[in-house]
């Protein structure tokens, strides 16, 4: 097929994709008791008349308690799946493209306050906090709370939580689903050393430690059946004696084992003590590396802004889609940009058909 690598189809499980750009879960901090409002309409709105070929939920916190900040967007109950659904409904109206969420529960760096007034650890009992839950007793910061170690009952809450908030996701037509086992959050902290200091059949090993993430998974797997369920990892821990790259391969391979759609692959979170070497495209060696050893497709992210620099990563097979969180926030119309610019062509809406370039005379698809 000629053209842009970036703008060819690709496929997972049922789903297909018109290009290879995903739009990252981004937290916008901005609902009420979980409930989705209509910023979430708007901001959601906006990019999903991007060109992009999926769009990703924010992390979505499947129990009250599983919410980064009590502004956090949640799976939990009927008030929740209302809100999300009539933000869909708004969505669809504009847009056909393909929507995923994903679902989390942030464990220890739970219980903060929106970054915009600072983002610190809020304790049990203050205003808007709650006690946290993690695999051990340790703190994110030493500042914080201790959070309160799940016990084999609690994290067979949690497991459920999961369970139902997929099947909401499902009823809420959504097409894919994420599990977030990245940034530090609750299935990251049972995946790292660092955080998990558990001494029995879920602690220790790499084995033991991978063991709760995988019955997350496959327990999403077994009621998610209308299209893929995929996996967001922290490649790397970024701290000596943490989560590296080497656990994640043999986490993807096992994943993949199992029957996980896609890898997306970030880095960092768990630690304060993280030293990363941030620079453009920092993290697609972590990508490559998952690549290379699973035929699971693979979604790099992680200062990704050129568009040359998009078109090479998949072109040169270190991925297989690329995923665009600031990047895109920054400008909502970096697909339509890049389609230009490569010589791709992009989905716009009936209504923006006359502002096509007369340089890029077909750049949208009728």
């Amino acid at each position: 097929m000629s053209g842009p690598v970036l703008f060819q189809p690709t496929t997972f499980r049922a789903l297909t994709l018109p290009n290879r750009i995903v739009i990252a879960p981004m937290c916008q901090y901005s609902a009420t008791d979980g409930r989705m409002t209509d910023w979430h309409l708007i901001h959601l709105g906006s990019l999903a008349l991007s060109g992009a070929g999926l769009l990703t939920i924010e992390a979505t916190a499947v129990l009250p308690e599983g919410r980064i900040t009590y502004g956090d967007v949640g799976l939990w109950d009927d008030g929740t799946e209302a809100a999300m659904r009539r933000v869909l409904e708004g969505v669809r109206l504009a847009s056909d493209i393909k929507i995923a969420v994903q679902l989390s529960h942030a464990g220890r760096k739970a219980s903060c306050e929106v970054p915009w007034k600072g983002g610190g650890h809020i304790p049990p009992g203050g205003a808007q906090g709650w006690q946290t839950v993690a695999p051990s007793t340790a703190p994110y910061q030493t500042t914080d709370a201790s959070p309160m170690a799940l016990d084999r009952e609690g994290m067979g809450r949690v497991r459920a939580a999961f369970v139902a908030a997929a099947r909401r996701a499902a009823a809420l037509g959504l097409d894919a689903v994420q599990l977030h086992a990245a940034h530090g959050y609750l299935l990251h902290q049972f995946l790292s050393p660092l955080s998990n200091r558990r001494d029995d059949a879920y602690g220790g090993s790499l084995e033991n430690r991978m063991r709760f993430v995988l019955e997350v998974f496959d327990a999403v797997r077994d009621v998610f059946h209308t299209g893929p369920v995929s996996v967001r990892v922290s490649g790397t821990d970024w701290v000596p004696g943490g989560w590296d790259i080497e656990q994640t391969v043999a986490l993807a391979q096992v994943l993949q084992a199992r029957g996980c759609d896609a890898i997306h692959v970030s880095s960092g979170g768990l630690s304060p003590r993280q030293d990363i070497p941030v620079a453009p495209g920092y993290q697609v060696p972590l990508a490559r590396a998952v690549k290379q050893a699973t035929t699971l497709p693979v979604v790099a992210v992680g200062l990704i802004t050129g568009f040359e620099q998009a078109e090479a990563i998949v072109a040169n097979g270190d991925a297989d889609l690329i995923a665009l969180a600031r990047t895109i926030l920054y400008d909502p119309r970096w697909p339509w940009h890049a389609a230009a610019h490569l010589g791709g062509h992009v989905r716009a809406p009936n209504q923006y058909l006359r502002c096509q370039p007369r340089t890029h005379k077909d750049l949208f698809e009728v």
